[in-house]
């Protein structure tokens, strides 16, 4: 009787745990940056952010379609290469995830887009910023940071009307990113009077710069304008030191504008006049920024970058999408990406037809005793 009375229970707690089981479905979110190679303190950072929203979103026990979701995430590294973006884009695609968020680099995220696009699943990056991201108008490409049009302008106009520079060298790196932020620099410039005395070309990869840098120094720039990451960016500061370009002002888009940067440059002196522009509001000037960098510094400690805040909100904007379509089913709640209107860390997220931000703002920075400082 007793053994029979024991099975019993057991047999009614299966059931319980059964029918709790049935109650919650697991939903998968993408994850894609490089997560090895010279830009992976980028794709940790990245990652770092949509871990956390997950982990939050899951505190909220959110129902959807009636039953309570547990998100997790299937994180994959592209290692800021465009054949292995498109690789890992076409790997979750067929793991049938609910949502991307990612990637980092224009060069990956602009072929995985349409990728995505194809097998109908959306994606929002937070850190690729070319405007051929969202030409093709695919209705599953969303971005909620400013893009290089933006920042390459902003650029330009803080070194004509704010520093008064004449003489200015472009380099890039020839990653769509790198191309893409410097032809916009080149143009405002240019359209504000000022000259452009050399364009040099370099890449992603490279190490030495000293031969770049010696045939700009005989065109005696005032400034110099880098596309391209800060691995790069930070081995240029301490060759211009070198070559005795000091106190050349050296500007650059989001790509430089780290803390890393810092570590990489070493201790020069080029450092102090680097200005470099990020799309969106300093953490401060953020609705949320504060008391989410202090819980992110608590989780994460001296692993922030820049885009962490953004993976963390894109995560949201698509979680957001799926509760208003009550499914996390991209076929269906994909339509309600576009009407988005969420509070969110960074600012109020809402979309361009074409999915851009809508309104996006942008901070200029430089760096002073070590320290990256918001200019604006």
């Amino acid at each position: 009787m007793q053994m029979k009375m024991k099975l019993t229970v057991a047999a009614a707690i299966a059931t319980v745990a059964g029918m709790a089981m049935a109650q919650e479905v697991v939903v998968k979110i993408g994850h894609v940056a490089p997560m090895s190679g010279g830009q992976a303190h980028y794709g940790k950072d990245n990652e770092n952010g949509v871990r956390m929203a997950i982990e939050d979103l899951n505190a909220q026990k959110i129902k959807i379609g009636g039953k309570t979701v547990k998100f997790e995430i299937a994180a994959e590294d592209d290692a800021a290469d465009p054949k292995q973006g498109t690789a890992v884009a076409q790997k979750l695609c067929d793991m049938k995830v609910s949502g991307i968020v990612g990637h980092l680099n224009s060069s990956t995220t602009i072929p995985a887009s349409k990728i995505y696009n194809d097998c109908g699943i959306p994606h929002v990056t937070g850190a690729a910023t070319n405007p051929n991201l969202t030409k093709p108008g695919y209705k599953t490409t969303y971005r909620i940071i400013a893009n290089d049009n933006s920042l390459g302008a902003g650029l330009a106009f803080y070194a004509a009307d704010a520093l008064k520079l004449k003489r200015i060298a472009v380099i890039d790196d020839r990653t769509a990113y790198g191309q893409g932020v410097a032809e916009v620099f080149k143009k405002t410039a240019q359209t504000k009077g000022i000259e452009i005395v050399d364009q040099q070309f370099t890449t992603d990869k490279a190490t030495d710069f000293m031969a770049i840098l010696t045939a700009i120094k005989a065109k005696k720039p005032d400034g110099i304008f880098y596309g391209g990451m800060d691995a790069q960016a930070g081995a240029m500061l301490r060759q211009m030191d070198q070559l005795g370009l000091s106190d050349v002002k050296f500007f650059g888009g989001d790509g430089i504008c780290t803390t890393e940067i810092i570590k990489i440059a070493s201790g020069a002196k080029s450092l102090g006049g680097v200005v470099c522009a990020e799309g969106g509001s300093s953490i401060a000037k953020m609705p949320g920024g504060t008391a989410w960098k202090a819980k992110y510094d608590a989780k994460y400690p001296g692993q922030f970058q820049i885009y962490s805040p953004y993976t963390y909100d894109a995560t949201f904007v698509l979680v957001d999408a799926m509760k208003r379509a009550n499914s996390t089913d991209p076929k269906v709640y994909t339509p309600k990406l576009i009407e988005t209107n969420y509070k969110g860390v960074t600012a109020a997220i809402a979309f361009e037809p074409n999915g851009e931000l809508k309104n996006p703002s942008m901070t200029l920075s430089t760096y002073k005793d070590g320290k990256k400082i918001a200019l604006n």
